[in-house]
């Protein structure tokens, strides 16, 4: 038979070990395709109440806000020249793959068997929270997607059971630094990677690299806030969240707060209707709103964050069983409509066109106020900043009615990352980094502000990555090739024994007694 007609077997052949990764390429092209139906269906985005109205107007009169940090508004901003609404998702969703990608290609690179990494990636390209949050024009994804880009550049090497070389290590933190602008509940990631870093032999320079590099873009966003509002911070809200996420149960019998403090404290008819923090901070008729005007002022922001840390130290008890409800809804089998009905509907797909409020418009400029709806139809260059197109739409709210990963679901690949962490052994390090992010993100927000879903949906991404990454320590072991760490500690006389014993000489690659 001519030689030719096995041409096509011999040339897919040439390429087998590349056919290893075809179950990730087949799962990442059903990702791509379920965004762009969403794209198809609201083709110029989803709106968050409030937040997409403020980063969109500061995006385009930029100027340092108290009460959000504006790493999202610079994007915006960068964007906007193209004068799309589409292309903006469009982004959002690639970062939300790239997440995938980025995961994937590092517990590839671990060792875990290519269709274990596939699998592990699931929930970051099929989850519809997932995708709708992607689609909200909301700072969430280019959050997760700095945080996943800066622990691939901290773990590629970690095959090798080598920690991360310095310049490597200040690109990440660099990465870190600019995601605590987009959204400043990262702030804690930076301490949680640096300890990590310092757990890594000799890894004091790519600590004190990552360290100096994370500051750099906090620093300069501080000296701009100083510039513009008279104080170094990057916002002045802290106290008023915090304030409410203590609110519900601080007693000022217990307290024993100064006078200037006393008038905090909710009366007891309102304590009594049990408003959640993430709404009540937002009511008129609260202490904070009657006394601190206004409540984003460095003089409230300090009083109110002072009596919110009074409270915590009193009532650790109470302090802990808020933070452990939270924890509870977000693993828990039911959806709650929390912190109300309507923040919690926007994160549903749509079947109707959002309305707009007839409210002014973030950032104003005096003389010319505006309105959130004509900042949003300027931005987009778009009569109908909120389009919905059938049937795509529907297919979308049908999707998500059953594909997505249930509170349970969270609550064990939580688990799962706890048994990770100690059965790594070798690379505990690498999945406590993993881990350590997953947790701070799901944490930092409900014990510093409220729980809410939002907060949730970027966690899970880092949780299933830290179960991936135990399970390639396992199976490192289970194949005795994670031997990275056993070579540094070795002695110079076992160290000759594997060469011919002199500098430079060629290694014995047939000699029994030369391979491990």
């Amino acid at each position: 038979m001519p030689s030719r007609l096995f041409a096509p077997f011999v040339a897919i052949w040439a390429f087998h070990r590349y056919l290893r990764h075809a179950p990730f390429a087949l799962a990442l092209a059903g990702g791509a395709a379920l965004r762009w139906t969403a794209t198809l269906a609201y083709p110029h985005g989803l709106w968050f109440t409030g937040d997409s109205y403020f980063y969109v107007g500061y995006a385009l009169r930029p100027t340092p806000s108290p009460s959000k940090t504006l790493g999202y508004s610079f994007v915006l901003r960068l964007l906007e020249p193209l004068h799309s609404l589409t292309a903006v998702v469009v982004v959002q969703h690639l970062m939300g793959l790239a997440i995938a990608v980025m995961a994937y290609a590092v517990l590839c690179r671990a060792g875990l068997p290519a269709w274990a990494s596939a699998l592990v990636t699931l929930p970051v390209l099929y989850d519809a929270y997932q995708v709708e949050l992607e689609h909200l024009l909301m700072s969430e994804t280019l959050f997760m997607f700095l945080i996943a880009a800066a622990l691939t550049l901290l773990l590629w090497r970690v095959r090798d059971g080598k920690g991360p070389a310095w310049w490597t290590a200040l690109a990440a933190g660099l990465l870190l630094g600019y995601a605590v602008l987009v959204r400043s509940a990262g702030a804690p990631l930076i301490p949680v990677a640096l300890l990590c870093l310092l757990l890594w032999r000799r890894g004091w320079r790519p600590a004190l690299a990552f360290g100096a590099a994370a500051a750099v873009p906090i620093a300069a966003y501080a000296l701009w806030f100083h510039a513009e509002r008279g104080t170094y911070a990057l916002t002045t809200s802290d106290g008023i969240y915090l304030w409410g996420r203590t609110a519900g149960f601080a007693d000022c019998a217990k307290m024993h707060p100064p006078p200037d403090q006393a008038a905090l404290c909710l009366d007891p008819a309102t304590k009594a209707e049990n408003d959640a923090p993430g709404h009540l901070i937002w009511r008129s008729d609260i202490p904070p709103r009657e006394l601190l005007t206004p409540v984003v002022s460095p003089e409230a922001n300090s009083t109110l964050r002072a009596f919110s840390v009074r409270a915590i130290l009193a009532q650790p008890g109470d302090y802990l069983q808020a933070i452990g409800d939270g924890i509870g809804r977000a693993f828990s089998p039911r959806r709650y409509h929390y912190p109300n009905a309507t923040t919690e509907r926007l994160y549903h797909f749509p079947d109707r066109p959002q309305l707009f409020p007839s409210g002014l418009a973030y950032a104003t400029r005096t003389g010319h106020p505006g309105t959130v709806l004509a900042d949003a139809m300027h931005y987009g260059r778009t009569g109908t900043p909120s389009e919905v197109v059938q049937p795509y739409a529907d297919r979308m709210v049908g999707y998500q009615r059953h594909w997505f990963l249930p509170g349970p679901a969270i609550g064990a690949v939580f688990g799962l990352g706890v048994v990770a962490v100690a059965a790594a052994r070798r690379r505990r390090r690498e999945v406590l980094l993993v881990w350590g992010t997953a947790a701070t993100l799901l944490l930092f927000p409900i014990a510093s502000a409220d729980f809410d879903y939002r907060y949730v949906v970027p966690a899970v991404p880092f949780a299933c990555f830290a179960v991936g990454l135990g399970l390639s320590a396992i199976r490192a072991r289970a194949d005795g090739k994670d031997t990275g760490r056993a070579d540094a500690g070795r002695t110079g006389a076992e160290t000759v024994s594997r060469w011919w014993g002199s500098r430079g000489s060629r290694r014995r690659e047939t000699d029994r007694a030369s391979v491990p």
